[in-house]
């Protein structure tokens, strides 16, 4: 068994606890039979928690971490303890090539500050970018990238972004040539800050890189599938990322309400409740769960702290889908031929 096809996961991290973390674990290995688990954390407790899941305790190996990061720990404090904690550690299985790709729920901030650290960025990379899938309307979800890494970013940096996500959403949504925009306020060419302007030149002249570039996207259109890649600033992104959530909780709260206002409703709701499943399956963040963090030499997956046993899983299996298509391989290929071609 190939190093490259263990999973280390941050047993500890996460606000729904050890229990939750091990639950979506076995859920992901019961779709990949093959795969391999390195579970980091207190072993007495994992020891334990794996009694109620005997058919992963084959698959995995236990590495003891005796403390935890916390959600409220600044990144300089993470840092300091993290040969010790179980978010640092799962980070260092990446590094040493015991496993190949991380996976934690914990906190965001001390995550990427751990994991620049300590994987270091990939040739010509000047920024990590965290990068996650949207649902849309269209026939696949839409990588948007940067959510929240990088509050403030030039010209080079979203050139980057676009040239990462692109390699991302070949390689999650096998497609050949991604559509990629840029966020900004308007459609027209004159629209945006001068970095914007200038990195969709950029991007634009790049002819011979594999995306099909299709300039400036509003945030009304992000859920439309009329592109599959969205590149923006972190700050940007981020609330960008948090509307679209609270949009879908909006969404399925008001129904809810809708529907048990009258008699004539709930009859209503039992009616459409097939339709009412699929729209609440699609709108669910555990089925989209797992964020990258793009332009490091290796993989670290962030899954949202608050994730089910499904968004558990579903971020584990992210995570080895990047493993076995060679993303990071193939982002340095990319932006290798890209600045080839600018010089």
């Amino acid at each position: 068994m190939s190093n490259s096809s263990r999973i280390a996961v941050d047993a500890m991290g996460g606000d729904e606890g050890l229990a939750v973390m091990l639950a979506g674990v076995a859920r992901a290995r019961r779709r990949f039979e093959d795969m391999r688990f390195i579970l980091v954390g207190d072993e007495a407790q994992i020891t334990e928690g794996l009694k109620s899941h005997p058919n992963l305790t084959a698959h995995s190996e236990i590495v003891h971490a005796p403390e935890v990061v916390g959600s409220s720990d600044k990144p300089s404090q993470a840092i300091r303890r993290a040969k010790t904690t179980s978010m640092g550690v799962a980070i260092d299985m990446v590094k040493q090539g015991r496993a190949g790709a991380a996976v934690s729920s914990g906190n965001t901030g001390a995550l990427m500050a751990m994991a620049k650290l300590s994987l270091r960025m990939l040739p010509g990379i000047d920024r990590p970018a965290l990068a996650a899938m949207l649902p849309t309307l269209g026939d696949n979800d839409v990588v948007v990238l940067d959510l929240g890494a990088n509050t403030e970013c030039d010209a080079r940096n979203l050139v980057q972004f676009a040239v990462m996500g692109a390699a991302y959403a070949r390689t999650t949504l096998d497609l050949a040539s991604p559509r990629v925009a840029l966020l900004n306020i308007g459609s027209e060419d004159q629209k945006g800050t001068d970095e914007i302007r200038e990195a969709a030149q950029t991007i634009k002249a790049a002819t011979h890189l594999p995306l099909t570039f299709t300039g400036f996207i509003e945030g009304d259109r992000l859920s439309r599938g009329d592109v599959d890649v969205i590149v923006c600033d972190g700050f940007s992104g981020n609330i960008a990322l948090k509307t679209a959530e609270g949009t879908a909780r909006f969404v399925g709260d008001l129904l809810k309400r809708a529907f048990r206002s009258s008699f004539r409703s709930k009859v209503g709701f039992l009616i459409s409740r097939p339709a009412t499943e699929l729209l609440r399956h699609h709108l669910d963040p555990n089925v989209h769960n797992g964020a990258v963090f793009l332009g490091l030499n290796g993989i670290v997956v962030k899954s949202h702290g608050g994730a089910t046993e499904l968004g558990v899983a579903t971020a584990i299996a992210a995570a080895a889908k990047m493993v076995r298509d060679d993303l990071t391989r193939r982002i340095s290929d990319d932006l290798g031929n890209f600045e080839a071609k600018a010089a």
